[in-house]
């Protein structure tokens, strides 16, 4: 199967694209990579590999491990273009996160956005995390209704973002503040009913590889939807079992 992953030039989160890349190679599906413009490899939000303050908060070092292996192959190195993406060449559709600035090139694309809308109508899988789901939120079809209206979901919660916010706010600014309005709130506004949102434990524990204890993901038919890194593994796993 050929999963594409589209990226903004650089600050996508490095757990959120490194783990589901490594699981998926694993299983032996194919991951195509697409920037705006393609051709030239992104780079992840760089404060996660050396800790957003004072050496914490970052990525944990399995995912770095991921990371380092995945900036060394060749379809990432060349991502094809998200101007040129053909809807019947893909299989799958995963949707990554990140908070930092530049993740704003991926998550206002129209162009993004529309092929987004294309690819959901065609009720392939689609998985999406952390700020990954905004970007879908904001995916409309022909009569202008987010893809996402009726369906179940989850992303990136208030709380979560805002505590990571006021943590870091005197050193960083809106560092954890992509937009004015949390993600949380503009999700929900895209859907049908507020009751299809599910916000998951209040926990920070991260799950891992081998302990989904803490992890939380949204299962609605084809569509996976995750909260933050700490789920990434048990993401990936759900997503690849819808890949078959």
């Amino acid at each position: 199967m050929k999963v594409l992953v589209p990226l903004p030039d650089t600050d996508f989160d490095t757990t959120e694209v490194a783990v589901p890349w490594r699981l998926l190679s694993e299983a032996g599906h194919d991951v195509v990579f697409a920037t705006e413009r393609g051709g030239s490899a992104p780079s992840c939000d760089q404060r996660l590999l050396d800790g957003v303050l004072f050496g914490k908060l970052g990525a944990e070092p399995e995912p770095i491990a991921f990371y380092d292996e995945m900036i060394r192959t060749e379809t990432f190195g060349s991502p094809v273009s998200w101007r040129d993406l053909d809807v019947t060449s893909y299989d799958g559709l995963l949707l990554p996160g990140g908070h930092a600035p530049g993740m704003r090139q991926y998550l206002g694309s129209a162009e993004l956005q529309a092929f987004i809308a294309q690819f959901w109508a065609t009720g392939k899988p689609v998985g999406a995390i952390c700020h990954g789901v905004l970007v879908l939120a904001r995916s409309k079809d022909a009569d202008g209704v987010s893809v996402l209206a009726g369906r179940r979901t989850t992303c990136l919660p208030k709380f979560m973002e805002r505590s990571g916010y006021l943590l870091t706010a005197w050193k960083l600014g809106r560092y954890y503040r992509t937009y004015p309005a949390y993600v949380e709130d503009e999700v929900v506004a895209s859907l049908a009913s507020p009751v299809q949102f599910e916000r998951g434990p209040l926990g920070t524990r991260r799950g891992t590889r081998t302990d989904h204890r803490h992890a939380f993901v949204v299962e609605d038919g084809t569509y996976v939807s995750a909260r933050w890194p700490g789920d990434a593994y048990l993401f990936a796993e759900r997503f690849i079992e819808r890949l078959g």
